[in-house]
């Protein structure tokens, strides 16, 4: 049986969705809402969409009172999450949402609390937790070929795009931290971010009351002792999208930038010869990735978690949740000027 779904939100990602959703056979896309005639109009021309058979709206509220649903995917600006998928919950249907969940852990505590009570899904598009290489490089990490693991750096950097709304860390810092954690099988206790501000000095937000940061360095500090360094920065034309954990044997390198060869070890390590270490071992080795869409496993992932009611553990409510408290403690940070602030813990009974 086909799940019957609505999609809010057709802009750029949005219409990526509405691509993987009509192509799935699993699934049944019945409405399209979009507050934007533009936007509906050109989704309709590019998938030649018959407005008998998928509703085509402005209005939330019409398609609730119009179809039945067993799924709505949401792909709004994140500001307009909390409301909208408390309203879906309680409307009784499953969800998967742009990340990031909500702008508030508090909000995203309550939504995943809600999610458990009302048993339906709420899966977030955390979509490099999806990626081949990611989870080529998870397993690669398990077999323990690189070591001690000692540290880890990355850096995602591009001349634009700017955003207006949110600062470069709550725009790009997500991706690396998610696929850290993922990687290391835990989260951060501590956190640290230092950063500049050139184009919107003043554009003041909640979260950036200093004007929207172009540039930030974080550090993200384990439980385990491992400590990682991202760069973020969206006015630099040396594009970047690499992310590396370092062990006592080798580095694993993710390059998305090299699509021939996105995952790669290179061993190597200094061997002591009296007072002198010696490079010995090093050999660059390249992983064999699976060439597939990430966004289309999510699409497949949140289907199955429908249909089986079953959680997608790497990309829950929970891991949404706590990714988003790890963003706001690194708000914190930049505003205290570097600050290192420890992350509390996060009860998700509902007790």
């Amino acid at each position: 049986m086909k799940t019957r779904l609505a999609i809010l939100g057709v802009g750029r990602w949005g219409t990526h969705l509405v691509r993987n959703f009509l192509a799935h056979p699993q699934a049944e896309v019945v409405a399209i809402a979009d507050p934007s005639s533009d936007n509906l109009e050109a989704i309709q021309h590019k998938f030649s969409l018959d407005s008998q058979s998928i509703l085509l709206t402005s209005n939330w509220e019409i398609v609730k009172e119009k179809l039945d649903l067993d799924a709505v995917v949401i792909v709004t600006p994140a500001s307009t999450h909390y409301d909208l998928i408390k309203d879906a919950l309680q409307s009784g249907y499953n969800v998967l949402a742009e990340k990031p969940l909500t702008l508030d852990p508090g909000e995203c505590l309550e939504l995943t609390r809600l999610a458990k009570q009302r048993q339906r899904q709420l899966m977030i598009d955390h979509t490099y937790l999806f990626h081949a290489a990611v989870n080529q490089g998870k397993s690669f990490l398990e077999k323990g070929e690189l070591g001690k693991l000692r540290y880890g750096y990355a850096s995602r950097t591009h001349l634009g795009p700017v955003r207006q709304d949110v600062d470069a860390l709550w725009d790009l810092a997500i991706h690396d931290i998610s696929i850290f954690n993922h990687w290391l099988g835990e989260y951060p206790d501590r956190v640290q971010a230092q950063g500049k501000v050139w184009l919107q000095g003043d554009r003041l937000t909640a979260l950036s009351p200093d004007g929207l940061g172009d540039m930030v360095w974080v550090t993200l500090y384990y439980p385990s002792g491992f400590q990682a360094t991202i760069h973020l920065c969206w006015c630099n034309p040396d594009k970047q999208r690499r992310l590396c954990v370092v062990g006592s044997q080798g580095t694993l390198i993710f390059d998305e930038m090299l699509s021939d060869e996105p995952l790669v070890l290179q061993q190597g390590y200094v061997q002591p010869q009296g007072e002198k270490f010696i490079p010995q071992g090093l050999e660059k080795q390249v992983i064999s990735v699976e060439k597939a869409e990430p966004l289309k496993e999510v699409c497949d992932r949140f289907l199955n978690a429908v249909h089986t009611n079953t959680p997608c553990e790497f990309s829950s409510g929970i891991v949404a949740t706590k990714l988003v408290q790890i963003l706001t403690c690194l708000s914190d940070s930049l505003q205290k000027n570097g600050a290192i602030i420890s992350i509390p813990e996060l009860d998700f009974s509902g007790e």
